[in-house]
């Protein structure tokens, strides 16, 4: 039982952080554990309300991998992966779409809404949100120096971002939740990775911050100790020598590249810890590791 003294303590310990970033952007992706958990999902709809309320304008983007493979398990439509990517073909694109945008998209919606917020749901299709186009993507080939050119199917890359339906959405109070679906010059549908979109959504907006929910810790040393705070450097050194490694390498590299186009700072913090946002954006030590320039 918390005490009422550390009751005001801790509400003390928020104020600096709700006075420096009142007013600024704060842009979350959201996926991992705390998708999945009933208990983590409702703390998660607190928090982004929670930053509304004290002047920040959270966004959030979502992923939803697992539910997209549920669903075509359910069709008997196998999934196949590339270094974590999924091929996604054309008939499993009209499921991504489906579930990410008429599923998982609402109930994130619904979730913000029914806790107090006033959530908008929308994906990169909506007011030319996010141009994409076809991936190419070049897998290494053991010693090979020609590395295999590898069909991923509608998945997509980002070309632009066009933020003028978010300001719109923001300057009117709401909490944008955005799928990571893209659209091509033809009119096709391009499913793109949700940390990859949230890295530019940030940089569009001129984000004072990007966090990453993961299942992890956050960035880990080489004794697999947390490193709460990391410099850009640091974070490319880490990748030469191999401490950064495996699926955190995209993750980290996904904060490098917003930090270059001007966000403030990027966050990889553990979606499985309660209250997460809150506990690394209102708090001294946070709970994950900060990228700073």
């Amino acid at each position: 039982m918390i005490s009422h003294k550390n009751r005001a303590k801790i509400l003390i310990e928020a104020l600096p952080y709700i006075r420096k970033f009142n007013g600024t952007t704060i842009v979350v992706k959201y996926g991992g554990h705390a998708m999945v958990d009933e208990k983590l999902k409702q703390e998660f709809a607190l928090d982004v309300i929670m930053l509304k309320c004290v002047g920040m304008n959270p966004v959030v983007v979502h992923g939803g991998g697992p539910q997209i493979g549920d669903f075509l398990k359910k069709l008997s439509i196998e999934s196949e992966f590339v270094d974590g990517m999924r091929v996604t073909d054309r008939q499993t694109m009209d499921v991504v779409e489906m579930v990410l945008v008429g599923k998982v998209n609402k109930e994130i919606v619904n979730l913000v809404n029914r806790n107090g917020g006033i959530a908008v749901g929308l994906s990169g299709k909506d007011g030319n949100l996010i141009s994409a186009r076809k991936m190419k993507y070049l897998k290494k080939r053991g010693e090979d120096p020609a590395p295999e050119i590898i069909d991923m199917g509608m998945v997509g890359e980002i070309t632009s971002v066009d933020v003028s339906i978010l300001d719109t959405l923001m300057e009117k109070e709401f909490i944008p939740v955005i799928a990571p679906v893209g659209f091509g010059v033809g009119g096709e549908t391009y499913n793109i990775n949700a940390d990859l979109v949230a890295g530019k959504i940030a940089s569009a907006l001129g984000a004072r911050k990007l966090v990453l929910l993961t299942d992890t810790a956050g960035v880990l040393s080489d004794q697999g100790e947390l490193i709460s705070t990391l410099k850009m450097q640091e974070a490319l050194d880490g990748i030469s020598r191999g401490t950064i490694k495996g699926g955190m390498i995209p993750k980290v590299n996904c904060c490098l590249a917003a930090l270059r186009e001007g966000v403030g700072k990027a966050h990889i913090i553990d979606g499985r810890e309660p209250h997460a946002i809150l506990l690394e954006i209102l708090t001294k030590i946070g709970v994950g590791t900060e990228i700073v320039q």
